[in-house]
């Protein structure tokens, strides 16, 4: 057994812990009390991506039950197609119907799509009422369940929808990566790396050499792996929680061409969300060499560095049958776009060093795409 490590994520009166161990959901009634207090005489509710509850809600009930608790279970079929206004309503409207008040929390157990979805439903509901994230994914655990955003996806784009409203409590319990498929491994491994990219140097080497130990899911290295892009991201959204400043913005490395290349495959199974971010950064790197920001053995080394744990790192791979003007326009609608037309694109500098660039021209990217497609 590991260690548990606690990081607090400091924002005054909505800060919380992100506690990262192993068995957590088996003393969830222990870790989240204070959460549950108000639940002495009703179900607790917890909205759970289907396959999550298939694999942890024995684990969950069991804990519960011992304290004296009852859950209530409203299922999330897998998949962003869950993050829809349909979906949103649904949820709502359960969580009325079971009388959930604003000084109540409702537990997500899932991945980011599930977190995603009742963090919004949670900052409405008779204007904000608590949750408590139970992440099950690598990528949630390290990225989505930790800094408030929430959202739904609409016809415009992806997350177009959405508010900043943190969790009370996050538990990263690391034996629900036992159960998650080798593909979901490897694209929440993008969101870990990412954290090197863009700001730490020596958590990138780290990574390089041991890439092939996080991603086979060995206790001490993938514990160090995900409390250090939590700590990474703590340290960021307590110093620009609604990303304002633009310190906020650099956690979006890799995904204004990752949203694009999401946006042209439909937000399918085609290309998972961590794919998608793995290929955006690859494509990023790439660009900051065609600028002369890096070098372009450095852009190499990023991109086998991504490569290396089996995610997507060549952008024929996809086989799309588009060219990068038509990416491009997918950009466009991309929520960082600013009034005067100009869409901010994360950077490198260096590897460990991200930044913002505001001079990029679309039309040179869409040139660079068409080279890359080809």
């Amino acid at each position: 057994m590991n260690r548990s490590e606690t990081i607090r994520v400091e924002l005054g009166g909505r800060s919380y812990d992100v506690i990262v161990d192993e068995g957590l959901l088996d003393q969830i009634a222990i870790l989240a009390e204070p959460f549950l207090k108000s639940y002495s005489a009703r179900p607790v509710p917890i909205v759970a991506d289907v396959n999550a509850r298939e694999h942890h809600s024995a684990r969950i009930e069991a804990s519960l039950a011992r304290a004296g608790y009852e859950a209530v279970w409203y299922d999330v079929p897998s998949g962003e197609a869950s993050k829809s206004w349909a979906a949103l309503e649904e949820l709502t409207n359960w969580l009325l119907a079971l009388g959930v008040t604003r000084s109540d929390h409702v537990f997500a157990l899932g991945g980011g799509v599930v977190g995603d979805l009742v963090g919004f439903a949670c900052s409405i509901l008779k204007r904000g009422c608590g949750f408590v994230q139970l992440p099950t994914t690598l990528l949630s655990q390290v990225d989505s369940s930790v800094g408030g955003k929430t959202a739904i996806n609409t016809s415009a784009g992806k997350n177009m929808i959405g508010a900043f409203h943190q969790p009370s409590l996050v538990l990263a319990d690391m034996d629900t990566l036992a159960t998650l498929p080798d593909r979901e491994m490897r694209a929440g491994y993008a969101e870990v790396i990412k954290y090197g990219l863009l700001g730490d140097r020596d958590f990138f080497d780290w990574l390089e050499a041991n890439v092939g130990a996080v991603v086979a899911r060995e206790a001490k290295p993938l514990q160090h792996a995900i409390a250090t892009s939590i700590r990474a991201k703590a340290r960021i959204v307590a110093e620009d929680e609604r990303e304002t400043s633009g310190v906020r913005a650099l956690l979006n490395l890799g995904h204004t061409f990752g949203h694009a290349l999401e946006a042209e495959t439909g937000f399918s199974n085609r290309l998972l969300h961590g794919e998608a971010v793995a290929l955006g950064m690859v494509l990023a790197a790439k660009f900051s060499a065609r600028r002369g920001d890096i070098s372009g053995q450095d852009a190499s080394r990023a991109a086998i560095a991504i490569g290396a744990s089996g995610l997507p790192a060549q952008l024929p791979d996809l086989d799309l049958s588009c060219n990068g003007s038509r990416l491009v326009d997918h950009m466009r609608h991309d929520k960082k776009m600013e009034g005067s037309g100009t869409l901010p694109f994360l950077l490198l500098k260096g590897l460990g060093e991200a930044y913002m660039a505001r001079d990029v021209e679309l039309n040179d990217v869409a040139a660079f795409l068409d080279e890359e497609l080809a």
